[in-house]
């Protein structure tokens, strides 16, 4: 079933338990940070708040004793939206209480999804498609996903990946 932003934004709030992110594209061309984009092109300085909107989600959900994550991947050289990522978003989005994993498939071949999604309590699926220039082309909630799959998706993308602050540091 796909769907549009406001259901899916109320999955990012309302799961009971946990959320847990697989995150595959190279680049993301998401409306709401280019402008972010442009200023640490350009060398400026990160701005005051920035990402705050998903920040107060992440802090809600840990506080409320849920958890969140994602395993962003990546492989070398990085592109320059994974250069943004790593730089701008994904500490402030660390400190505010996501659990972050980089697994950079540089010189892994693992039986992993080119695509991304997102699990809700261990039970359900949201996929993201994307184009190949990382536009949004559709969320779908899967009816009667292969579960089995999806958690064995997981288990080897958190067994190869490495914390971000791990990663940060190499």
């Amino acid at each position: 079933m796909f769907l549009d932003g406001e259901p899916f934004a109320r999955y990012l709030t309302e799961y009971e338990r946990s959320a847990w992110r697989f995150e595959t594209q190279p680049t993301y061309t998401m409306p709401g940070e280019q402008e972010s984009l442009s200023r640490w092109r350009s060398g400026e300085s990160k701005p005051e708040g920035h990402n705050t909107g998903w920040h107060e989600t992440v802090r809600a959900a840990v506080s409320a004793g849920k958890t969140i994550g994602r395993v962003r991947v990546v492989q070398q050289p990085l592109t320059e939206y994974q250069r943004y990522q790593l730089e701008w978003g994904i500490p402030g989005n660390v400190e505010a209480g996501e659990d972050i994993r980089i697994l950079d498939m540089t010189e892994l071949k693992l039986d992993l999804p080119g695509h991304d999604f997102w699990l809700f309590d261990d039970s359900l699926i949201v996929d993201l498609n994307f184009n190949p220039d990382g536009t949004l082309l559709n969320v779908d909630r899967r009816e009667n996903p292969d579960l089995g799959t999806y958690h064995g998706w997981k288990r080897v993308a958190l067994e190869h990946a490495v914390p971000f602050d791990e990663y940060a540091r190499t």
